[in-house]
């Protein structure tokens, strides 16, 4: 654009005879112009007027970042820290409540460097911490997998209460140390120091049998399970039916169906939990007969049924030899509650007819559960066409999969591999070959 700038005295000739002196600045686009006066010392002329262009701002808008909430926040460790180095600072004493605050909020974060500076910082304190405290240590140390802090600690106890021992006994079998949670167990038992059984309610109680039962199932321990369950019953939970459920599932992973039937027969009021584990049982022994009959009667005494139920007892459908009969008994149970849809129902369903040779009814089930399917539920389908000889159909099963980012069994694989060698799908081989490189 260009200004013109007049003369600061010009005389009557040069208005006439001199042009006027331009100054040329940068293309721009501007939307006005205006006349600016600029004050002037000449008596002459007392002020000049520039037309000048005016150019609209150019905004640049502001670039909003996506930011993880939890990026501007400072960890759990460091805000604790520095509240600690800051109260040290200041000499200000940590009372017993705020140490429990820090206490809470490193076992929510399971960091474990913090656990440890938080429990020295405690350890130099003129504080006594109590059987509370150390109680909230130990859980401290457990989520944040330090065992061996917590059990160093544990020793060191002169009190324990019964939530002393389920901390300890739950993180034992976290870490999957079943054999130190029946030594923890028998230790509980026999020790003088450690009166247990009185305080001890139904939570703590219920925790540390299920630990117990469960190390004894895996390894197959079933004297001290029946001792286990002779506590409990002299507990006075025997017919509670948390202690119950866990009983019988262990009975029934030990092979024993006579002590789960004992307890089972004990219980006065059966929830859907103690029905299930029954049918789970017998299918353990693989008598599936007697675990349809366990559904059918758990449904003449009007017990509601959830979709762990109806995967259980497809379980025992799909090797019961009946032409699939009771599956489809089963499948129609299922529609008419509207558990269709439940991944574990359905990857029971596609498992039953693809296990007796119904591989359209398969198919459908397969394809009602859309963006639904799970692992399991792609295994199911692809058993199925390795049992009935479907080479082509599991080789597409498989693609489907690699495509969705799964990763099918690796027997699975060697299955598919087997049936390949036909040469009416040799090329079918070679794909796979180059697909997963077997």
């Amino acid at each position: 654009m260009e200004v013109k700038i007049p003369h600061l005295t010009p005389t009557p000739q040069q208005r006439i005879l001199t042009p006027p002196k331009r100054i040329r600045f940068p293309p721009n686009k501007p939307t006005f112009k205006k006349i600016v006066t600029v004050p002037t010392s000449s008596p002459s002329n007392s002020s000049i007027q520039i037309h000048l262009p005016l150019r609209r701002p150019q905004h640049k808008p502001i670039q909003k970042t996506h930011k993880n909430s939890n990026d501007c926040k400072p960890s759990n460790r460091s805000t604790v820290s520095d509240v600690l180095g800051l109260l040290d600072c200041l000499k200000i004493p940590v009372s017993l409540d705020l140490y429990t605050s820090f206490i809470d909020e490193c076992t929510k974060s399971g960091d474990p460097l913090l656990a440890i500076e938080l429990h020295n910082h405690i350890k130099t304190s003129c504080l006594r911490p109590s059987l509370s405290i150390f109680n909230r240590l130990l859980l401290m140390y457990v989520s944040c997998n330090l065992i061996g802090y917590a059990r160093e600690l544990f020793d060191k106890m002169t009190v324990r209460s019964s939530c002393t021992w389920a901390v300890m006994v739950a993180g034992y079998f976290e870490n999957g140390d079943y054999g130190e949670v029946i030594d923890l167990f028998l230790e509980m038992r026999c020790s003088e120091r450690a009166k247990v059984d009185g305080d001890m309610d139904d939570i703590v109680a219920s925790a540390i049998v299920v630990c117990v039962l469960k190390a004894c199932a895996k390894t197959v321990n079933v004297e001290l399970g029946k001792q286990v369950h002779a506590w409990v019953v002299k507990m006075g939970y025997g017919e509670n039916l948390v202690f119950s459920g866990c009983l019988m599932s262990f009975y029934g992973k030990a092979g024993c169906l006579e002590g789960s039937d004992q307890v089972f027969d004990q219980v006065p009021y059966r929830n859907k939990v103690i029905w299930t584990t029954k049918i789970v049982n017998h299918c353990y022994e693989e008598q599936f007969d007697e675990a349809f009959d366990v559904f059918k009667q758990m449904g003449r005494e009007g017990v509601k049924k959830n979709s762990y139920t109806f995967s259980s007892v497809l379980k025992a459908c799909a090797s019961m030899r009946d032409g699939r009969c009771c599956g489809q008994q089963i499948h129609a149970n299922v529609v008419k509650l509207g558990l269709e849809l439940n991944e574990h129902v359905q990857c029971g369903l596609v498992n039953m007819y693809g296990k007796g040779g119904l591989i359209k009814d398969a198919q459908k089930v397969f394809k009602i559960c859309g963006n639904n399917r799970n692992v399991a539920c792609w295994n199911a389908m692809l058993t199925g066409y390795i049992q009935q000889g479907f080479g082509i159909e599991a080789f597409r099963i498989i693609c489907d999969m690699k495509a969705a980012g799964l990763q099918p069994q690796e027997s699975l694989l060697n299955e598919v591999r087997f049936i390949c060698g036909s040469t009416l799908i040799e090329n079918t081989k070679r794909r796979l070959y180059d697909l997963y490189q077997l």
